[in-house]
């Protein structure tokens, strides 16, 4: 059976309730779509926890090298990587006690899916979680 995203209203309900987003592929350029909708979500009241071997910090946050590495508890994890990476990103966010994998808009993998699922996970794929969360959660007092 094909791979189908959970209903608006539970997306919502997931947003709402984890505020935590790791962010798989995060780059510490400005000019990157995973910097700019990081930079948004941080705005709209999200911990962001960049995930990027590459860089120590971004966003004014500290970068970890994997999921593994990051001390605390993750609500959502959300990948920007090639498709092709997401299965190992999908056990890492299993190991991790993560509650939500989010695959970005374009990314896809019914693989990834099935791991993530398989280990308690709520998966979304193909999706920009900055425009789902304008959508869905309106700006308050704005």
């Amino acid at each position: 059976m094909a791979f189908e995203n959970p209903a608006r209203d539970e997306i919502k309900k997931l947003l709402e309730q984890n505020p935590v987003v790791a962010v798989v592929g995060l780059s510490d350029n400005p000019e990157r779509t995973s910097h700019s909708v990081s930079a948004a979500m941080k705005e709209r009241g999200y911990r962001i926890i960049p995930v990027n071997p590459a860089a120590p910090a971004i966003l004014g946050e500290t970068s970890y090298a994997s999921l593994l590495d990051v001390p605390e508890p993750i609500g959502i994890v959300n990948v920007f990587r090639r498709s092709e990476f997401t299965p190992d990103i999908a056990r890492e966010a299993v190991q991790s006690g993560a509650k939500v994998l989010w695959l970005q808009l374009g990314v896809y993998s019914e693989e990834a899916a099935d791991i993530a699922q398989a280990g308690g996970l709520t998966v979304i794929m193909d999706r920009c979680i900055k425009v789902e969360d304008s959508i869905l959660r309106p700006a308050i007092g704005g």
